[in-house]
């Protein structure tokens, strides 16, 4: 496996962590800030530094880049798989009138199953029910391959996020990379480090990833009473308290607002927060954050048979406003377990998509650290 990774800064080149060598058809993946993503000529200059690459690109509420978390930056990983391959499709939520599960049935029919060990997924995250998406790429069966990633984001104004393969970045895409070869080993975690609070209560009404009423009592209304003075912050001020959600029988689920509807009088998740669920609010120190990243990174290099080779790691953008200048902190624990030789790339998220431990399906998660680790 060879790696480059480069930075770009706004108005200027990018400039390579090392020393250039030459790729052969590397998968190159773009993450960098909503705006300079909308820069037309961002395209064309990562196309011209990789004539023959596979370009993956996706918007970002941080950019992550070796143990540095940056803001308004773009951030490359070119890799080149020496015996492993790759194939990259994508479908736009337009094309399905936002029915999330159909598209990521559809996306995942594309992918030839023989030797298909792992898929990894860039997907928009303005509108997107993650949860759905999730279920429709592990239809049929699929729940058998490794599949990991997450939901762009746009910094902390939840207004659009962008996505792309070999195209300039836009609005509704989802991309997925499936990885081939019996010499690939992939390997992924989360874990989140957040601490329920307060009183439990049920959801009474909702519908897929929308919270209308708990114990009887409209959603958002108890939302903003918690939030106090923060309330007129919304959806921003949700990234500080997201809510536990534990069905019966299964492991409690963390999940971030997305936006709220004053109308309805509901609150809009990013994954399904099914009728009947229990749900509590969470908080979290930097501490406990940081060490939610170490905890992830345990779990991720448990049991792998061969030493890492790439970290990519999406964490999200609540975690990011807690830790404020204190945010690198969870990298750095993540590296010290996978090995600081090890090069490291990702995004801040509004959605994280992992298998909890020891299962093999997915689920999406907010508020937690994941990594997908790679070797050949």
């Amino acid at each position: 496996m060879k790696i480059l990774q480069a930075k770009k800064l706004s108005n200027s080149k990018f400039e390579f962590a090392s020393e250039r060598i030459d790729l052969k058809e590397p998968l190159v993946l773009v993450f960098g800030n909503r705006f300079m993503l909308q820069d037309e000529g961002l395209f064309q200059e990562v196309r011209e530094l990789f004539p023959d690459g596979h370009l993956v690109f996706g918007s970002t509420s941080g950019e992550i880049m070796g143990e540095k978390v940056l803001d308004g930056t773009v951030v490359l990983t070119a890799i080149e798989f020496e015996k492993g391959h790759f194939m990259v499709k994508s479908k736009n939520v337009s094309e399905f009138q936002h029915n999330d599960d159909a598209l990521g049935r559809c996306l995942s029919k594309e992918f030839p199953k023989e030797q298909l060990k792992h898929i990894f997924v860039v997907s928009e995250g303005s509108t997107v029910n993650g949860s759905d998406l999730i279920t429709g790429m592990e239809y049929g069966g699929n729940g058998r391959i490794g599949l990991s990633g997450g939901l762009c984001g746009d910094g902390d104004r939840f207004e659009k996020t962008l996505a792309s393969y070999n195209q300039s970045p836009k609005e509704g895409e989802v991309v997925a990379i499936g990885f081939y070869g019996e010499s690939l080993e992939i390997s992924c975690a989360n874990f989140g480090g957040w601490i329920p609070f307060g009183p439990e209560r049920m959801i009474t009404k909702s519908r897929n990833n929308i919270l209308f009423e708990l114990d009887g009592k409209p959603a958002l209304d108890l939302y903003k009473r918690y939030l106090g003075d923060k309330a007129s912050e919304l959806p921003k001020s949700a990234l500080l308290y997201p809510l536990s959600v534990r069905t019966d029988g299964g492991a409690a689920i963390v999940r971030t607002i997305l936006n709220i509807d004053e109308e309805r009088n509901a609150m809009i998740l990013a994954g399904d927060v099914p009728q009947g669920s229990k749900v509590q609010l969470m908080m979290a120190t930097v501490d406990d954050i940081a060490s939610g990243a170490r905890s992830a990174a345990k779990l991720a290099v448990q049991g792998r048979n061969t030493e890492s080779q790439l970290a990519i790691l999406i964490s999200c953008v609540g975690r990011k406003l807690v830790m404020d200048q204190r945010t690198e902190e969870e990298i750095e624990e993540v590296s010290q377990i996978v090995g600081k030789h090890v090069p490291i790339s990702g995004f801040y998220s509004y959605g994280e998509m992992a298998p909890f431990a020891g299962h093999r399906s997915c689920k999406l998660h907010n508020q937690t650290m994941t990594l997908t680790l790679f070797s050949e």
